[in-house]
């Protein structure tokens, strides 16, 4: 299998780097380690990789400040794999920029699905004028959504939270986030907003919405869109 992507991985953990080698060189991608932040923000800024990987438990700095660091001129993935799993500091991380996070102890299986989910993601693919997936079209220019070749009546908000939802695909955007940009500044708590207007957008678009394919929820954090 050959990938064609690099990965540089920011981690001093010397088994986590060894096995995420193996894992990922099985699968084709080529690997470039750093073992401290310094390292890791020079590594990136001398060879830009397609993805990062980045642990939060660095020994030279805090990785949310490497994060934010990177996010100053990086614009590939960056997926968070560590140990520091609580809540906020997972929020923290992805309103810090990063696309996606894994807690210690990872599957290898998983972390490869959400590489390959992260590298569908890099900046100017998702930005396609249609895009469809499943029985679901979406025409960004005519603001058109057709499931099973129906058009199917969206609000302005429904349509505006499903455009960021699917323009990020792969992207976990946390409720913040999403307010924010949707409902502005002043909704950024009103998470019951969002939760009405996520129900309705999985009634219209989805197969089972008790069971989506499409817009999946990570609990207490935010929502994750996936066309596949």
């Amino acid at each position: 299998m050959n990938n064609e992507a690099t990965i540089l991985i920011i981690d001093d953990e010397s088994q986590i780097r060894k096995l995420l080698e193996i894992t990922l060189e099985a699968n084709g991608y080529k690997v470039n380690f750093a073992v401290n932040a310094k390292e890791g923000l020079t590594a990136a800024a001398n060879h830009p990789p397609d993805l990062i990987i980045l642990d939060l438990g660095l020994p030279d700095d805090d990785g949310q400040n490497v994060l934010k660091l990177l996010r100053e001129w990086y614009n590939n993935p960056i997926l968070i794999l560590t140990v520091k799993n609580t809540e906020d500091e997972i929020v923290k991380a992805l309103d810090n920029g990063a696309n996606d996070y894994l807690s210690k102890p990872f599957r290898s299986q998983e972390l490869l699905a959400r590489i390959r989910t992260a590298l569908r993601s890099v900046p100017g693919q998702p930005n396609e004028a249609i895009v469809s997936f499943g029985n679901i079209t979406i025409d960004f220019n005519a603001r058109v959504v057709k499931v099973a070749d129906e058009i199917i009546k969206l609000t302005a908000t429904e349509y505006a939270l499903l455009a960021l939802l699917v323009k990020n695909e792969g992207r976990v955007l946390t409720h913040q986030y999403l307010l924010k940009e949707v409902w502005g500044q002043t909704y950024s708590d009103q998470t019951q907003y969002l939760r009405v207007f996520i129900a309705q957008l999985r009634k219209k678009l989805e197969n089972d919405p008790n069971r989506p394919k499409h817009i999946l929820t990570e609990s207490g954090v935010g929502y994750r869109f996936n066309t596949s």
